[in-house]
């Protein structure tokens, strides 16, 4: 995912960068207004805005943004005022987070709002109410949250599960281990990195394709592409 993070001040943009290239997602900057509108292209995923832009007024940045793209907006602003979060949300905001915020809640806002406007993004294979991922035989199913091989039916834990589903949405890219514990445990604790190991293990012995999820050294895994 590629999010536009549109922040005059340098320290919070690298520090908001460094944290969500850490957790998986492609980053550019705007430091303004006018910056913002023209960066925003059709590969733009989702856009954090700061209010107090150099330039013109975040909640102004958001219309025009809105006018010109369905892309989520998330507003992250020092401005605390309800009037504030009214304004920006009537602007087209999807959501809207006060500074200082805890990067933990905003990942997981980030995610709320992805996943709420495209359910089925980068998911291969998906077609009307129904998400499946086919590869090497494999096919996965979201919706009825099934595993089969060879049309034989798999029996995943539920963890097991949720992590063949966290990589099947993303077929063919490395997805970092600290965003599967996050997602899997709902967590940030290192000390499940052991646990995620396992069950991985585990899902390539019951499903029989040791290459299906490959381990990208430093990173995390990979569900074959």
């Amino acid at each position: 995912m590629r999010i536009l993070i549109v922040e005059d001040d340098d320290r919070v943009a690298d520090a908001l960068g460094a944290f969500l290239s850490r957790s998986g997602y492609a980053t550019v900057r705007a430091v303004d207004g006018a910056q913002a509108l023209e960066l925003i292209g059709s590969d733009t995923e989702l856009v954090l805005l700061d209010l107090g832009l150099p330039d013109m007024d975040g909640i102004d940045v958001c219309r025009r943004i809105r006018a010109q793209s369905g892309v989520p907006v998330i507003i992250a602003t020092a401005r605390s005022e309800v009037q504030e979060r009214i304004r920006g949300l009537r602007a087209g905001a999807d959501d809207f987070v006060v500074k200082p915020y805890d990067v933990r809640e905003l990942l997981a806002r980030i995610e709320a709002v992805t996943r709420r406007l495209h359910p089925l993004d980068g998911l291969d294979g998906a077609s009307g109410d129904r998400a499946l991922v086919e590869v090497d035989g494999v096919s996965i199913d979201l919706v009825a949250r099934r595993v089969t091989v060879d049309d034989e039916n798999v029996e995943l834990t539920r963890k097991e599960f949720d992590i063949v589903a966290a990589l099947a949405r993303y077929p063919g890219v490395a997805v970092p281990r600290e965003r599967l514990i996050r997602e899997v445990w709902n967590t940030d604790w290192q000390s499940f990195a052991r646990s995620l190991e396992v069950h991985v293990a585990s899902i390539r012995r019951k499903i029989g394709r040791p290459s299906l999820i490959e381990t990208v050294r430093g990173v995390g895994y990979r569900l074959e592409g």
